[in-house]
């Protein structure tokens, strides 16, 4: 066990969300705040450091995986263009966000001893 999660840290959780119809995880969900916060898809993804191409596609993901579209597009040209949530892109950014905070909750801090995360009602599974 490494030394950090020996120090009684909280364990560090990470989420994907596997629906009938495709995944959603973290970095589909931070581009989507970072389109937020951006205000374009283009700014979001040289925030995230990520190719123009590679974030329109998520978007076109997300879009199928939920039916709908998750950002409103504006096309770009001399006044522009620009980018924002739809209300169904907001309502995944919110449900994604509390089912990682209820599991990062019941993770709760790494154990001292490594040996007590092995430790089920008095056995151990070490064999």
């Amino acid at each position: 066990m490494s030394r950090s999660a020996m120090s009684g840290r909280p364990a560090r959780v990470t989420i994907r969300l596997d629906l009938a119809s495709g995944r959603v995880g973290p970095g589909k969900v931070a581009l989507l705040e970072a389109i937020d916060r951006e205000g374009s898809i283009s700014a979001a993804a040289r925030a995230l450091g990520m190719s123009y191409p590679r974030a329109w596609g998520l978007v076109v993901q997300l879009d199928a995986i939920l039916g709908e579209e998750v950002v409103a597009r504006a096309p770009g040209g001399r006044k522009g263009g620009g980018a924002s949530l739809t209300e169904a892109g907001r309502h995944l950014i919110a449900r994604y966000r509390s089912v990682e905070a209820a599991a990062q909750s019941a993770a709760g801090p790494a154990p001292k001893d490594p040996d007590a995360a092995l430790t089920v009602a008095g056995r151990t599974s070490r064999g």
